[in-house]
């Protein structure tokens, strides 16, 4: 025998009604032999959470292989990966000032953020490894984030120029990419803003360490 009892949202997010009936239900003594499930479209919206949460984990790895492959380093891409916690946060700002809900279409957001985010990072990354070739550590990455901030800054207000109609929402059937494109542009926005600044310290605090050990080295090999 099944009882099934309906619940309908009024103005509320699915997962602050699906949170609130757990909560009903863990304080429920339920009797022996009996089992509560709770099923709809809560099934659908949590397996789509953990799909998502799986592969932006398995993106990440992958990318950090690939960047590993690449640079032939295991530093050099952790390096790079400093603009995506920047950009994660900019994304859970966004979405609580627009009152946005953290959706199917928001992670989608999340996982293209990443790979805006990290391609920022390369240019500053790969230039400041050209330049290190002709011109100490430090000069090195100053001139690499002031000659590569042009290029990073049109491609990013391009992108959020381009999504802004979306996130407001203008365009008829527009409604469903909104989380989408204020995802993107909340953590764009803020992942430029502080990979600029993350990536050139954490470059110039690995490799200055690394020249000052490569020169004690030297210095005792020449004594």
């Amino acid at each position: 025998r099944v009882t099934d009892i309906y619940v309908r949202p009024l103005n509320e997010e699915l997962g602050s009604i699906a949170d609130r009936i757990d909560e009903i239900i863990a304080r429920t003594q339920v009797p022996e032999g009996l089992s509560v499930t709770l099923r709809g479209m809560v099934q659908g919206m949590r397996a789509s959470f953990q799909s998502f949460a799986l592969g932006l984990i398995l993106a990440v790895v992958l990318l950090y292989l690939i960047l590993v492959a690449q640079f032939k380093s295991f530093v050099d891409p952790f390096i790079i990966l400093f603009a995506v916690p920047p950009g994660l946060t900019g994304v859970l700002l966004t979405l609580w000032l627009s009152g946005t809900t953290l959706n199917v279409m928001s992670l989608m957001g999340v996982v293209m953020l990443v790979g805006i985010a990290v391609s920022n990072s390369i240019l500053i990354v790969e230039f400041a490894h050209h330049l290190e070739e002709s011109m100490p550590v430090r000069d090195a990455i100053i001139s690499s984030c002031r000659i590569r901030l042009r290029p990073i800054l049109m491609t990013s207000l391009a992108t959020v120029i381009g999504l802004v109609p979306l996130a407001l929402k203008l365009g008829t059937g527009s409604e469903q990419y909104a989380p989408l494109a204020r995802a993107i542009i909340g953590g764009l926005i803020v992942s430029v803003v502080l990979t600029i600044f993350l990536v050139p310290a954490a470059y110039l605090l690995v490799y200055e360490r690394r020249g000052e050990a490569s020169g004690a080295i030297v210095t005792e090999e020449a004594r």
